[in-house]
């Protein structure tokens, strides 16, 4: 039973299952290329099907990767409203026993510094809210990085041991920014960089003021982040991107030279990175590029 949170938890839902269920569609979330170094891209229309998509190719992978106590599915995951849809989707999922996360380790991307960890706008607030407190995951499975530790450094060396121990991360689920930043890696972030403190730009306070009620005075200055680095350790990296004000950041992904000045691109020198994206996001790509894209995939982007 997980007791933080400053909300009351909805753990009321539908009976665990100890072995998960696999409906006919999961069968269909695999590529035909997870067998070798591909960049993939899945053009949908709405940032729910983003969501949805996202959620059944973790469940997949979950799934398939068959986890025990001895040895769990590490998943990464991010904050903000990028995510939530698919935070939604695989509540659902575990709900109609398709998946558990009873094997599922953890790891956050970022917290913000100074930020009490029961104000409703830190991070370890929003990942109880929006996904924990509402599926079996156990609380000792949980990562979070401290943005209130005595000794930041110490903290930051902490959870890239901590990520160590378990070998890598299996899938690092992630969004974007505006300006190509994933995590807190701010435009000119090293492409080699590890967890550590980072000064936010004026552009992703002002983008985060929305969640403190307009006010960009009260965003804090530095946040905790993993690095470009940690996260091309990962097994596969899955990035979400909807609304037309991502287009940019996600041609630099796709079609853009790499660019510590759009740290996004890193992307392309990961051996399994995928891009998941609502028609909106796609409007800065090639027409050639999402025709691609969806001809290469479209055995992927149905039962939505």
């Amino acid at each position: 039973m997980k007791h933080f949170s400053p909300v009351v938890s909805s753990k009321n839902v539908a009976a665990k299952t100890e072995t998960p269920l696999s409906p006919p569609y999961m069968a269909a979330r695999s590529s035909p290329h997870d067998q070798e170094s591909f960049m993939r891209l899945i053009p949908l229309t709405t940032p729910a099907q983003v969501g949805k998509w996202a959620a059944r190719h973790i469940a997949d992978r979950i799934n398939a990767f068959q986890p025990t106590a001895e040895k769990p599915f590490l998943l990464g995951l991010p904050t903000g409203s990028s995510p939530l849809e698919a935070y939604k989707s695989l509540i659902a999922l575990y709900q109609a026993g398709v998946v558990s996360f009873r094997h599922v380790v953890t790891f956050n991307m970022d917290e913000y510094v100074g930020l009490a960890a029961d104000h409703p706008e830190s991070y370890r607030t929003f990942m109880y809210q929006n996904f924990f407190n509402h599926v079996d995951i156990p609380d000792e499975s949980i990562n979070l990085l401290d943005g209130n530790a005595q000794d930041i450094e110490a903290e930051c060396q902490r959870y890239e041991e901590k990520i160590k121990s378990y070998g890598k991360i299996h899938l690092f689920m992630g969004g974007v920014g505006n300006d190509g930043h994933i995590a807190f890696n701010e435009p000119a972030s090293s492409l080699v960089s590890r967890t550590r403190i980072k000064t936010l730009t004026e552009e992703t306070r002002i983008a985060n003021s929305r969640f403190f009620g307009g006010d960009v005075s009260q965003v804090p200055k530095y946040a905790l982040t993993v690095g470009v680095g940690t996260l091309l350790d990962a097994e596969e990296v899955m990035i979400l991107v909807s609304g037309r004000h991502k287009a940019l950041a996600l041609q630099a992904a796709v079609e853009g030279n790499v660019n510590h000045l759009w740290t996004i691109s890193c992307l392309q020198l990961h051996a399994r990175a995928l891009m998941v994206c609502d028609e909106p996001s796609t409007m800065e790509l090639k027409v050639k590029t999402v025709k691609y894209f969806r001809e290469l995939e479209a055995d992927n982007l149905n039962n939505l």
